[in-house]
């Protein structure tokens, strides 16, 4: 590899030493060019320079076997021309020279390489561009033949699935004329179950009609029997006491007389015989004389007085009408002495405010109430038949109070009576009817007759439940109210207005509904009840605890704002006045259990929220109860 390197350095040297005996001007103007240094030469000096070593070589291979090829005289005569290009003045040129002919053969050289790296990355991009195209043609070919196979398979498939359709539509197509079959059959054998049971049906009740006739026939029989065996038995007993009673009075009888006649004539004797006696005997029985008559105007008085007492009907519960003489006064002196009272003059605040007392309703209801009121006491005052009233809606919503609050503002006396005291009486209902009605004309005011539940006794007359007795009773109501009456109003109150009958209905002017309370109204009770139970409750205890020198603990109220109320009228939507009065009276019972009496916001809270589930559970167990009813219906 040494040998390779010198040659070209001996065989420059070689030329420039032939070439050093040129001019100066030659030297400098002639197109000089270095043979091995130039891509022209290089191809024709190269092979002859390999030429020459190879041709030295293969002279001295056979002599010099162990050298290698190294030619030491080349050596010589490339140090020999270096000596002399570095001797020559023009050494710096020929080295410029030499150096420019090497830069441009190695461009030459790379713009080859670069050519022919062009040239091989056309030839790979060609190559891949090629196999790429063939590549695709593969794939086109794969997509064509599968998709083919896509299309062979779908045709199959549709074809699989017509034909199954087909089949299911034959199929559906036998369904439904078995299932019309069946249906036919089962409508056959309903349509002649029916018909057997009702004829069953029909066979047993003639038996039952038989067996009901038989068992009356014989239970009449029997009780004739016995009422006539009891009969005769108690007639002999009667008779039997009776003549046992009359020797008995006879024996007695006999007995005080002779007993009498003793003493008279006793007496006789003695007062014949003693003056101041037959004086004193005589005295006495005028006096006896004049007892007898007192006694017996004195019984006259009492017995009117009792029949004042008791004038009263046993069916009515409530009543503004005076019992006794004397007790309207004694009530107006009561009612003056406690206007002098806190609780009183309250009170008067109140009604002077609301003229319906503690009554609260929906404004549209309260002002129609008002004008019934006004209406009530303008007929009065004219002497006009009154108009009768029906109240309906669910319990506890006021419509007793309303009643009482109508004759309190029409200046009526009113009376109060519950249907479901009606049907215990049995026959003796029709004239507990006529007591009432004749009662009421006692009233130099003018009557408002209040029925709460009027569906006890008043439900329709073709019911299967209804008695004899309630019959009667209903029809002893109708007679007396078949035409207007200028001094009884009649209010009847239920929860059921469908189950009247429709001839009491059809004595009835005015309809008005009493529906539970809303947000509103059922704050402005809590306020009314608060104030009822705890406020006045307070200075009412706290008055009588001066008054008997007892001071109880007071209740104390912490927090209780409007804010907590309206919460409250918010939780206890649905209920009824009749449970805020009683969600009160629980708080009250909540107080008074603490040691300290104290009311708060959270105590009232818990009672809100213990009452509100209890309504909800009370309504859920209503409603349960309800389903068998409905079922068995």
């Amino acid at each position: 590899m040494a040998a390779a390197k010198l040659s070209p350095c001996v065989a420059m040297a070689a030329a420039v030493a032939t070439m050093s005996t040129l001019s100066n001007k030659a030297y400098a103007d002639s197109s000089f060019r270095f043979p091995f240094f130039s891509s022209s030469s290089s191809s024709s000096s190269a092979p002859q320079g390999d030429q020459t070593s190879d041709t030295k070589s293969e002279s001295q291979a056979p002599d010099e076997p162990k050298r290698s090829g190294f030619d030491p005289e080349s050596l010589e005569r490339g140090a020999k021309a270096l000596r002399e290009i570095n001797s020559s003045p023009n050494a710096k040129q020929v080295f410029d020279l030499m150096r420019k002919q090497e830069q441009t053969r190695l461009a030459e050289l790379d713009a080859e390489k670069v050519h022919y790296e062009l040239i091989q990355s056309q030839i790979d991009i060609e190559r891949q561009r090629k196999l790429a195209e063939e590549q695709r043609n593969l794939i086109q070919e794969q997509a064509q033949r599968k998709a083919q196979g896509l299309r062979y398979e779908d045709e199959l498939a549709r074809k699989r699935m017509q034909a199954d359709h087909e089949a299911q539509r034959h199929h559906n197509v036998e369904l439904v004329k078995m299932q019309e079959e069946s249906s036919v059959r089962k409508e056959q054998a309903r349509r002649a179950t029916e018909e057997q049971i009702q004829a069953q049906q029909r066979q047993t009740e003639r038996e039952r009609a038989e067996i009901e006739r038989e068992t009356i026939r014989v239970k009449a029989m029997a009780e004739a029997e016995g009422r006539a065996h009891e009969a005769k038995l108690t007639e002999e007993h009667k008779r039997r006491m009776l003549i046992e009673r009359m020797q008995g009075e006879r024996d007695k009888w006999l007995a005080a007389i002779n007993t009498t006649f003793g003493h008279i004539e006793g007496g006789l004797r003695a007062l014949l015989t003693d003056r101041d006696k037959l004086l004193m005997t005589v005295g006495g029985a005028t006096a006896l004389a004049a007892g007898v008559y007192t006694t017996r105007e004195g019984a006259k008085v009492t017995w009117g007085y009792i029949n004042r007492i008791l004038g009263q009907p046993s069916l009515i519960r409530e009543s503004s009408m005076a019992k006794f003489p004397g007790s309207r006064i004694i009530s107006q002196a009561k009612n003056k002495v406690l206007n002098y009272s806190t609780m009183a003059k309250a009170e008067q605040l109140s009604e002077s405010k609301n003229s319906l007392g503690n009554v609260v309703l929906h404004p549209s209801l309260k002002r129609r109430i008002e004008h019934l009121a006004r209406a009530t006491s303008n007929t009065k005052a004219h002497q006009a038949p009154f108009r009768n009233m029906l109240f309906y809606g669910p319990p506890g919503t006021g419509k007793t109070m309303v009643a009482r609050e109508i004759a309190r503002k029409s200046g009526l006396d009113y009376a109060m009576m519950t249907g479901g005291d009606v049907a215990p009486l049995g026959p003796q209902a029709v004239t507990k009817i006529h007591e009432i009605f004749d009662w009421a004309k006692k009233s130099r005011k003018g009557l408002l007759l209040f029925i709460d539940e009027a569906d006890a006794f008043l439900c329709e007359r073709n019911s299967s439940h209804m008695s004899e007795a309630q019959r009667s009773a209903l029809n002893a109501l109708l007679f007396r109210t078949g035409d207007q009456s200028r001094d009884i109003v009649l209010v009847l109150a239920t929860n059921r207005p469908g189950d009247l009958d429709s001839a009491v209905t059809d004595r009835i002017d005015e309809v008005i509904e009493f529906p539970l309370p809303g947000e509103e109204e059922r704050f402005q009770l809590l306020k009314l009840y608060l104030n009822k139970y705890l406020r006045e409750d307070n200075d009412s205890s706290s008055k009588r605890g001066f008054l008997l020198s007892k001071q109880p603990q007071k209740i104390s109220m912490n927090d209780i704002s409007e804010d907590v109320l309206r919460e409250a009228a918010k939780k206890t939507e649905g209920f009824s006045g009749r449970e805020i009065a009683k969600l009160m009276a629980s708080v009250q019972a909540a107080v008074y259990g603490r040691p300290d009496c104290t009311l708060d916001s959270q105590l009232l809270r818990e009672i809100v929220d213990y009452k509100v589930n209890e309504h909800h559970q009370r309504i859920k167990l209503a409603a349960e109860a309800a389903l068998p009813d409905i079922a068995s219906a």
